[in-house]
């Protein structure tokens, strides 16, 4: 296959089918378009490997309409089933020909490691099911030499987190976005009355969604099937929940997995804790069970993206397969879309507990072990050193639970934790939580989760103020994610969030109008991941940011192209603008130019997000970013406390000891801010080299532009933007 694919000069006869699982959507929508995009005949399996093998109108032609308005949508629009009868040899064969009558011979197989293990052997006995078809008289040889390869290409739909291989599977976040939402809404009933809460979450075999879940709430204890607690736990429980009321606390949250046991293999349920808390603490104790709200609703930014991402993934696997290429199923590394063996992942999984093979068949990190690591953290130990925790800047959803986790953790690591009020103001004025007086910088460490810019004035000025020389750490808190060194920053998924539920509202109130298109403002600076990924999660036409610069031609172009849009069947359009994208061409001139030239085929609307994208209750993903990666810095400033103490004093003026902690592709790196300055442009606030600009094709391509992309040799998008020359004053 040529590295760079251009629709207008080439596009490959191929047909795709696929079968779908939880929360796929996203995924069928970008199967679809990226098919099509590519050439390709795309299908429809209707209620998955049951419409296989059944055929008829069970298989179903795709378009590029076909898949509007799916992206808000939970669940699965074409349908899922257990299929009894594709178990068997005979089921099997009646797919393989309802396959052949239609010459698919591509098959994209959303669902769990059941069903990514049926389209295995699927395809192991395919030429073997041919045989027999043409042995039968029900294909004839042709058909047979035509259709002789069936390429196989997974993604993993679990709300459980359960497959081994990948970060996270499509549905995860948004399940815990479910369960977040119930615990919310019971934390205020539980600290009105002052009760305790035993909750059941879903997690037969894997306890990932209780355990993030506590960790994203503040739970005070969660019970789950990898790591049955030790005996006496009841003792334990029981005297933890009686500390936090006797220290002032109105409520106590439990959160149990279904598939929790103890030591002995026997279940653990919500009621046998409901019950050990009223007998033992005489407490007003409740239970809910979420049951099957947690697979419901819509779904986050989160898998939105990891949907779309992985669907276009799975189509260039299919496009690159041949005769001699395995089976692979597409997974998030990191924040990146690789593929991976496919019975790999699988055996991984039936081989061992889901505990044990978090790591994966490429050795990757233990995502699941370290939430757990983290959640022991946060308990209490003897005091140390001193340490002082401040916020700077605009809030950001998730530092509240960043500084609720370097508080404990820094109790746990033996320090005594203070919280700055106002910032670097109240540090000046000394209001420091616990302090009477005015205290000099000095007498304790500093851990800020400050500004980029902050951290490295302090560092620069450690020459002439020796106060300065402390461990100093910044975790990057920001809803632009404009901050150099992490791929990611606390508050920008809950931003993304709130953009995605206002667009799915805005196209909503325009489903009694036809042919209408919205012109929407987000926040950024001039950092344009809010506008590109926000775009992307919601489906958009158009997303204009700094980073790409355009012009009136661009503008007439994106006009044109929605007006022939409109003219296929298409009733709305999505425009998104990041605030500082271009000074000339503002929010109010496309809205004009817009309407103006959209006069007889649309008309327009416009709205300016504003602060609501900056309010709002943290997204899980932030709550347990913000927690993990606070605690990651206070174990690293623990170390380098006991690194500078000498004589009698803490003395720390390398440029290790002040440094960023971000998220690099999958692994949390400590990168002094001294050796990050040449990443970023100071007057524009934004990093030199962002990642998520690699995404604005499929944007576009989802979008059904003509336009044209890289394939790196790992199988990545890789996208070639415009550079916008550097500003000289």
């Amino acid at each position: 296959m040529e590295n760079v694919l251009d629709t207008e000069s080439r596009s490959m006869p191929m047909q795709v089918s696929f079968y779908a699982g939880w929360s796929m959507n996203a995924a069928v929508r970008a199967v679809v378009r990226m098919g099509i995009y590519v050439g390709a005949k795309v299908y429809f399996v209707h209620e998955g490997y049951q419409g296989m093998v059944d055929g008829g109108d069970n298989i179903e032609e795709a378009s590029w309409e076909s898949v509007s308005s799916m992206l808000q949508v939970g669940g699965t629009v074409i349908g899922s089933a257990r299929c009894k009868e594709f178990r068997s040899h005979e089921g099997r064969r009646k797919a393989a020909h309802h396959l052949v009558q239609r010459d698919i011979t591509n098959l994209c197989v959303i669902g769990g490691d059941g069903s990514l293990t049926g389209a295995n052997l699927f395809r192991e006995e395919w030429s073997g099911l041919l045989e027999e078809l043409v042995q039968q008289g029900l294909i004839d040889e042709e058909a047979a030499q035509n259709n002789s390869e069936l390429h196989i290409v997974g993604m993993v739909g679990s709300i459980d987190n359960d497959f081994c291989g990948t970060d996270m599977t499509i549905g995860t976040d948004s399940a815990l976005h479910r369960i977040i939402e119930v615990v919310d809404a019971i934390m205020t009933t539980a600290q009105s009355h002052q009760r305790t809460f035993v909750l059941e979450v879903m997690g037969r075999h894997c306890g990932y969604l209780a355990l993030v879940s506590a960790l994203a709430c503040g739970a005070d204890w969660v019970l789950i099937p990898e790591m049955p607690p030790e005996d006496g736990w009841e003792e334990q429980m029981c005297q933890k929940l009686s500390e936090s009321r006797s220290r002032g606390s109105r409520l106590n949250i439990i959160i149990v997995a279904e598939g929790a046991i103890d030591r002995q293999g026997k279940a653990i349920t919500v009621n046998n804790v409901k019950d050990l808390v009223v007998s033992c603490l005489g407490f007003d104790t409740r239970v809910t069970i979420l049951g099957h709200v947690q697979r419901g609703g819509t779904p986050s930014a989160f898998d939105r993206i990891l949907a779309s991402r992985m669907g276009v993934e799975a189509v260039l696997a299919l496009l690159e397969a041949s005769a001699s290429t395995p089976a692979c199923v597409v997974s998030l590394c990191g924040n990146q879309a690789v593929r991976l063996p496919l019975m790999e992942c699988v055996q991984m999984v039936h081989l061992h507990c889901v505990f044990t093979c978090y790591t994966g068949p490429a050795g990757t990190l233990d995502n699941f072990e370290n939430n757990l690591n983290t959640y022991k953290l946060l308990s209490y130990r003897k005091s140390s050193f001193n340490v002082a925790v401040l916020n700077v800047g605009a809030p950001a959803a998730g530092m509240n639970a960043a500084v609720r986790s370097a508080v404990r953790v820094g109790i746990t690591e033996g320090h005594k934790m203070f919280a700055v009020n106002d910032g670097f103001e109240g540090f000046y004025k000394g209001q420091v939580l616990g302090l009477r007086h005015m205290i000099g910088l000095s007498e304790y460490e500093i851990l800020p989760l400050v500004a980029f810019e902050c951290l490295l004035q302090l560092y620069e000025a450690r020459t002439s103020h020796e106060d300065f020389c402390i461990p100093m750490c910044v975790l990057p808190a920001t809803i632009s994610n404009n901050v150099p060194g992490t791929d990611l920053s606390i508050g920008a998924d809950t931003s993304l969030n709130a953009i995605v539920e206002t667009c799915d509202r805005i196209k909503q109130s325009a489903s009694g109008t036809k042919r209408r298109v919205f012109i929407i403002e987000t926040m950024g600076g001039y950092c344009g991941y809010l506008a590109s990924v926000g775009g992307l999660a919601a489906g958009a036409d158009a997303v204009y940011i700094y980073e790409e610069p355009f012009d009136i031609r661009d503008l007439q172009s994106n006009v044109e192209h929605l007006t022939e849009k409109m003219k296929t069947g298409i009733q709305r359009g999505l425009v998104l603008r990041n605030e500082n994208s271009n000074e000339n061409f503002t929010t109010d001139f496309i809205y004009q130019l817009y309407s103006e030239e959209g006069k007889g085929v649309f008309d327009c609307r416009k709205n300016v997000l504003g602060h609501m994208q900056q309010g709002g209750a943290p997204s899980p993903f932030d709550r347990n970013f913000g927690t993990k990666i606070a605690a990651k810095a206070i174990q690293w400033i623990s170390r380098k406390l006991k690194e500078s103490y000498k004589e009698g004093r803490v003395f720390a003026n390398t440029e290790d000891t002040a440094c960023l902690l971000g998220m690099r592709r999958r692994a949390m790196v400590f990168q002094p801010v001294v050796q990050l300055k040449d990443e970023t442009d100071f007057v524009h606030r934004i990093p030199k080299e962002q990642w998520w600009l690699k995404l604005r094709p499929l944007m576009k391509i989802l979008a059904k532009y003509k336009t044209s992309y890289d394939v790196s040799d790992s199988g990545q998008l890789e996208h070639v933007t415009r550079v916008r020359p550097k500003k000289v004053d």
